[in-house]
């Protein structure tokens, strides 16, 4: 009766994972994750930024990583302002979690042309949610 009882809560708990996962939105901890991410990228703070991210932060095609935070205080308009405003586009961007993928999320914002190709990549980390990744699919 016991092995019954542990069976199905531990299939209640993988089957709500599943399910979370194929609806293609975060859960509690990832949605908290990326409200300080986005709020921290609006208001232009480099510390928070740098404290959400996992370094080193993978670049668009031809470009070098940003492996510390000195970089990343360096480069911080090239993440955010230079491919697209990323301010504007996170404060209604909405996360995308790939249901293959369910510990990473990615958010899309449109380039100069309107074309939504400028991808922001998230990873669930042994630290939590971090930043990874910035992607421009034209390049």
């Amino acid at each position: 009766m016991k092995a019954a009882i542990i069976l199905c809560s531990l299939l209640t708990v993988f089957g709500g994972f599943a399910a979370q996962s194929q609806t293609g939105e975060l859960d509690a901890a990832g949605q908290a994750f990326w409200e300080k991410f986005k709020s921290a990228v609006i208001k232009g703070d480099k510390e928070a930024v740098s404290a959400l991210s996992q370094f080193p932060i993978g670049m668009s095609y031809g470009k070098a990583k940003i492996r510390t935070k000195a970089q990343l205080f360096k480069r911080y308009r090239e993440l955010f302002n230079e491919q697209t405003d990323a301010g504007k586009c996170f404060a209604t961007a909405k996360p995308e979690v790939d249901p293959a993928r369910p510990k990473n999320f990615s958010v899309a914002c449109k380039d100069a042309a309107g074309n939504e190709s400028v991808l922001y990549e998230f990873r669930l980390t042994s630290q939590g949610w971090r930043f990874i990744a910035l992607d421009n699919l034209n390049e």
